[in-house]
């Protein structure tokens, strides 16, 4: 045994995306992704849903490994390793509540006591989520949602009450998961759950290929400084580039290649726009 200091160097993160039909979950998925990788050619979907993920291809040139029926642990298992092999950086799969779905009907089928039945599915489930947590690249998991409801007594009736979306899959699935975003049927995002305290009072917003970027500086550990590089070299006018300046003089002379650079090309863009 040996202790050595905490650190956080190139964390692979796990990220679940949940909504109901339409929300928009494989095209945030697809988003984030590349945020994360950079790379369409280093992003592949393990599609569940008959190819669904393909209507976004005009998004870029991902790849798509088709899953079909039994949607057993075992071949969820079998394609993460396949993309794994392939040297993926991101791994979408889209979506894992057929996994779960699988599993109940399962051992719905099965004779005797369901409490012991258990015990010949919940380590196959074990050996699926392991994968997922233990994969050395990012993924990020879609899963169905449909509206929980509970029954609450007024006026001396029970009255059925919505009290949020419940993902399909098992229970505890969030845990094992770093971020959860929760999707509305206007495409916005909640964040649910938040390890990397990016979103923290965040609230509701769109998803787009920043939030992948975000989430990459994350699992890197940017620091303040590249933070700053970057935040430079996304400026689109001289007055951004001149606040950020100023409001960070301990960086100024540092940084100050990177200024003077993104000046010369905003002035550069500017006369080019003038001229036409």
């Amino acid at each position: 045994m040996k202790l050595h200091k905490a650190s956080r160097d190139n964390v692979k993160i796990k990220i679940g995306i949940q909504g109901a039909a339409g929300s928009g979950k494989t095209k945030s998925a697809l988003l984030v992704s590349y945020g994360l990788a950079g790379d369409w050619s280093k992003v592949a979907v393990i599609d569940t849903e008959n190819r669904s993920s393909e209507l976004y291809s005009h998004l870029g040139a991902f790849n798509v490994l088709p899953l079909m029926a039994p949607f057993t642990p075992e071949r969820f298992r079998e394609a993460i390793l396949t993309c794994i092999n392939a040297d993926m950086e991101v791994i979408i799969i889209d979506s894992i509540s057929s996994e779960w779905q699988n599993i109940l009907q399962e051992h719905s089928s099965l004779t005797g006591n369901s409490y012991t039945n258990w015990s010949k599915f919940t380590p196959r489930h074990q050996l699926f989520v392991d994968t997922i947590v233990h994969a050395d690249v990012h993924i990020i998991c879609t899963l169905r949602s449909k509206q929980a409801y509970v029954l609450n007594e007024k006026n001396g009736k029970h009255v059925p009450e919505k009290v949020g979306m419940k993902p399909v899959q098992r229970d505890d699935m969030d845990y094992e998961l770093s971020l959860v975003f929760q999707l509305s049927m206007q495409h916005l995002a909640t964040v649910i759950k938040d390890r990397t305290e990016i979103f923290g009072g965040t609230h509701e917003f769109r998803i787009t290929i920043d939030t992948g970027k975000r989430l990459k500086g994350w699992c890197e550990q940017e620091t303040e400084e590249q933070e700053l590089v970057r935040a430079i070299n996304d400026c689109h006018d001289i007055p951004s580039l001149k606040s950020i300046f100023e409001q960070h003089p301990i960086y100024q002379e540092s940084l100050r290649i990177h200024f003077n650079n993104r000046k010369k090309q905003l002035l550069t863009s500017n006369g080019q726009h003038r001229d036409n």
